[in-house]
């Protein structure tokens, strides 16, 4: 049970990054919930409770910008 309430709170972490973060974000809704769940995961490595929370977001704003970052300087690949 304990994975399943990580899918869903990294998910609206992983969304609140992307609000936070300005701009296009090239990413779909399972990287979302990936970068969420890191997030939460070193944020409750930092703190915990709502200070984990609060700190899971603002990493999840800094992943969803590298990320945009990375993915932006790919040059599409032709086959």
């Amino acid at each position: 049970m304990h994975w399943i309430w990580l899918i869903i709170v990294g998910a609206i972490v992983g969304a609140l990054g992307r609000l936070f973060h300005p701009g296009p974000d090239p990413m779909g809704w399972i990287v979302t919930i990936v970068l969420g769940i890191v997030s939460l995961i070193v944020g409750g490595l930092i703190a915990g409770g709502f200070w984990g929370f609060v700190i899971g977001v603002v990493i999840a704003v800094i992943l969803t910008a590298i990320y945009g970052r990375v993915m932006a300087t790919r040059s599409p690949r032709t086959v």
